[in-house]
């Protein structure tokens, strides 16, 4: 198939995939959107949301809709890397057998990542980069796709660890998950409060989504393109010759180049979710404010007079 063709393909592909979470997910588009993005462009991403959101259905419904295997991790304090990566264990012949962990699967919905020790933060995060985990000597390579879902809750940060920035910029996008509006709560009520049962049919394969996967990587973008994604991350920098005064007086650190890296590819992933075969600069807009959002830390400032990160951001186009 030509990569004409695919992309067309992955058009389509992609309304039936809408469709079939509709059945279960009322509303949340926008956040459902930027998770597809990351699973198709090969990325991470965290999901900040209050609990009783519906996350871990979200992704659960994703998983099942894509034709991946799905296992959730709920970290907790007490949790160790060994219990998220497998183990060794002795079996009856008295010889060393690895138990897999939950981190073998496609994937991995990482409950409340900040409520555990950075040991086992670090586990997941060497997993998400490498695709592959050492343990005992040995290197396991995860099956792909592979795609890490963590989220966090913004409310309680008592007993908590949260992540460090050098990791946080290893999650492609930061989704914020709002309140549903009136009417989508009323749907929500009536469709979880019944006996009804509703199944989700899966529309992919495991290598026809990494097919897609290097098609997107293979959509060519013109220089202008990924000049203005460069000039949009250079910005956030506080020392950098083309920030503005907003980006001076309320930033303490920008975003660094994996932050242009991630524009691109996600710009080329919404534009092939909308049938352009290469990204223009309203493509890179439209993807900015979740990749941008957990790269560039606010000062006390910006934290005393109230400005949101997304102003911030939104000072920048």
């Amino acid at each position: 198939m030509s990569d004409v063709a695919a992309i067309q393909n992955l058009v389509q592909k992609r309304t039936e995939l809408k469709k079939e979470i509709s059945k279960i997910i009322v509303g949340q588009d926008d956040v459902v959107d930027q998770v597809l993005l990351s699973i198709f462009s090969g990325g991470h991403a965290l999901l900040v949301g209050v609990p009783g959101l519906a996350k871990t259905l979200m992704v659960n419904t994703i998983a099942q809709a894509l034709g991946l295997d799905f296992k959730r991790i709920q970290f907790t304090p007490d949790l160790m890397p060994s219990d998220i990566l497998g183990s060794e264990i002795l079996d009856e012949n008295r010889h060393f057998k690895f138990i897999k962990g939950p981190i073998f699967s496609n994937i991995i919905l990482a409950d409340e990542i900040n409520r555990t020790p950075p040991k086992t933060q670090a586990a997941l995060l060497e997993a998400m980069q490498e695709r592959a985990v050492t343990i005992a000597g040995h290197n396991y390579k995860l099956s792909l796709p592979y795609f890490v879902l963590a989220t966090q809750n913004p409310i309680e940060q008592e007993g908590t660890y949260p992540l460090p920035e050098a990791q946080l910029d290893r999650f492609m996008f930061s989704i914020k998950l709002d309140y549903p509006s009136f009417a989508e709560e009323v749907q929500v009520v009536k469709s979880t409060t019944t006996d009804a049962k509703v199944s989700v049919n899966p529309l992919f394969t495991a290598q026809e989504i990494i097919d897609f996967q290097h098609l997107i990587r293979r959509i060519p973008v013109t220089d202008n393109v990924i000049e203005y994604a460069v000039t949009l991350v250079s910005k956030t920098r506080p020392d950098n010759v083309l920030s503005n005064d907003f980006i001076k007086n309320y930033i303490d650190w920008g975003a660094g180049p994996r932050a242009s890296q991630n524009l691109i590819l996600a710009a080329k992933a919404h534009a092939a979710f909308n049938g352009k075969f290469s990204p223009d600069i309203e493509d890179v807009k439209a993807v900015a404010t979740g990749i941008l959002r957990h790269r560039v830390v606010k000062n006390y400032k910006a934290d005393a007079e109230g400005i949101t990160i997304e102003k911030i951001i939104a000072s920048l186009f």
